[in-house]
């Protein structure tokens, strides 16, 4: 495949939002952890559209991260991407943090949701709040 471009970002103002002690549990505000993923989700996913050149009617499949549907179905929303191209797995797997996104896109790879020549944008969001895109063009395994 290739990279077309990629964004990484971060606001470290939403530490307070989602974060774990040293040796603790992960501590959430969830409506606000909810609020400021999608936005950033949304911010990186555009930064590294308009970085390649191109609009969200290019995207032929979203490998979003799998914290929740809802987040998925609300940056989908915004950034006026059908749900129907995002590659959902957390109904099978659960919140797997960092994993969310390879197991996505395994699913779709072995599912056929890809497709080779797709476009495809990976994004995801994390604690802090940070967050991350990536449009490649899909050349199968």
């Amino acid at each position: 495949g290739q990279m077309l471009a990629w964004d990484i970002d971060a606001d470290g103002s939403a530490e307070e939002a989602l974060y774990a002690d040293l040796g603790g549990f992960i501590k959430m505000e969830g409506k606000e952890v909810f609020r400021r993923a999608v936005r950033i989700m949304v911010d990186s996913a555009q930064k590294s559209l308009a970085a390649a050149g191109l609009t969200s009617a290019d995207i032929d499949v979203v490998i979003p991260h799998q914290a929740n549907i809802r987040i998925i179905q609300a940056a989908c929303d915004r950034l006026e991407i059908p749900i129907e191209k995002a590659a959902t797995v957390l109904h099978y797997t659960g919140n797997t943090s960092s994993a969310s996104i390879p197991l996505a896109l395994v699913h779709a790879a072995d599912t056929g949701m890809l497709k080779k020549g797709d476009t495809v944008l990976l994004v995801g969001f994390g604690a802090g709040m940070t967050a991350a895109s990536a449009i490649i063009k899909w050349e199968g395994r």
